[in-house]
């Protein structure tokens, strides 16, 4: 129980950060568009990721520095291209939208940006499968309760960030609010671009 308690914390140290990953898991939320799907995307990666660390691949990873510096090069070039897409929404307002009820964005599309938003970000490879993956390692026999708490930690943070943005409607009811989202979820991905490119 202690073991997986320390996973649990240990996962959520982690991932309880806003970066390219939370940042749209917020806004989907927000939206009320494929919330259920999204969170099921970041929940399986995860617990996948956790898996292979555990497993003992984050070595694998380690000896190979090349891999990572094409991780965060791929990494930097999307959160660029999603970064100007979201400083054109907030730029047009037109392309502005109030109304949360509806899913005007096809699911296909919602969860293949989802998913490249988790698997091509070299952070992912780093914290979940070398760092986690060498933490539970410590543990010995008992490694792989260690992933079990960090993947619950998984599950437990993204149900209730995407669950708990809609409490966030009221205030983005406004078109107003949806430009200042948008501006926000393009500084972010920017800014990650930058450091992902100086880390390369």
């Amino acid at each position: 129980m202690l073991t997986l308690l320390a996973g649990l914390a240990f996962g959520l140290s982690l991932i309880v950060a806003i970066g390219a990953q939370n940042t749209f898991v917020i806004q989907q939320g927000v939206r009320g568009e494929h919330v259920g799907a999204v969170v099921a995307v970041c929940i399986v990666s995860d617990v996948l990721l956790i898996g292979v660390g555990v497993a003992g691949a984050g070595a694998l990873v380690t000896a190979a520095p090349g891999v990572l510096t094409v991780l965060r090069l791929a990494g930097a070039a999307f959160l660029l291209a999603y970064g100007a897409l979201a400083l054109r929404r907030a730029w047009r307002p037109g392309a502005l939208r109030a109304d949360t009820s509806g899913a005007a964005v096809p699911l296909a599309r919602v969860v293949a940006t989802t998913a490249a938003l988790t698997w091509l970000n070299p952070h992912v490879y780093l914290d979940t499968v070398v760092l986690l993956g060498s933490v539970a390692a410590a543990h010995g026999a008992d490694r792989w309760w260690f992933g079990a708490g960090a993947a619950l930690g998984s599950v437990v943070w993204f149900t209730l960030l995407g669950r708990g943005a809609r409490l966030l409607r009221p205030v983005f009811a406004r078109p107003a609010a949806w430009r200042v989202l948008d501006v926000v979820v393009a500084v972010v991905m920017v800014v990650l671009a930058v450091q992902l490119v100086s880390r390369a």
